[in-house]
């Protein structure tokens, strides 16, 4: 969801102690399967515990990729999980959380594009089964495309990394802290 949207139409779903989800819209107690049909068709709901009134859309979301990612083909690998885990309390977390969502919109677009493009090479809108089949065929055209982008990314992340460092450097430089290179103390030690 994103905060562009109206919460006027916001979907709501109360999450019950016994751990049952009911749709108020429906008025209907729902699954975790359900949840994700309703992302799947681009649905706004919130989910709030039905006694506190706290809203836990975040782990219910968290819980649906916990079961895909056990189930199936996993998305992300172990090295992923672990280097995302890192990431947490460490002072670039803000920054990871807005770069991970800015890719994922970024291959959201891409994908887009692409069956815009097959819709136009085909005439039509490629049904699922036949989308699947020839993005099967295209996997290395695809991971090389996204190898190259992450490249890019990476780069550009570095070059701004690199100017904020010499933006600090430059921030700091009026202030009389000596060089820790050049402190004579140190260097007599």
């Amino acid at each position: 969801m994103t905060q562009t949207q109206s919460t006027s139409a916001t979907r709501l779903i109360k999450k019950y102690p016994n751990r049952r989800l009911y749709d108020t819209q429906t008025s209907a107690y729902i699954t975790l399967v359900d949840v994700k049909q309703l992302v799947l068709e681009n649905e706004v709901f919130q989910v709030v515990d039905a006694k506190s009134g706290e809203d836990l859309t975040r782990s219910i979301l968290l819980q649906i990729i916990l079961e895909e990612e056990t189930g199936g083909m996993p998305m992300f690998s172990a090295t992923a999980l672990s280097q995302i885990i890192r990431f947490y309390g460490h002072a670039m977390q803000g920054v990871m959380g807005t770069f991970l969502e800015k890719n994922i919109v970024a291959f959201m677009e891409i994908q887009d594009r692409m069956a815009e493009q097959s819709k136009g090479m085909y005439g039509q809108k490629l049904g699922p089964e036949a989308w699947a089949q020839f993005m099967s065929g295209q996997t290395p055209m695809l991971q090389n495309m996204m190898s190259n982008y992450i490249d890019q990314s990476k780069n550009l992340f570095v070059q701004m990394q690199d100017q904020m460092q010499g933006q600090t450097k430059n921030m700091f430089n009026v202030f009389p802290f000596g060089n820790p290179a050049s402190d004579p103390d140190k260097n007599r030690k």
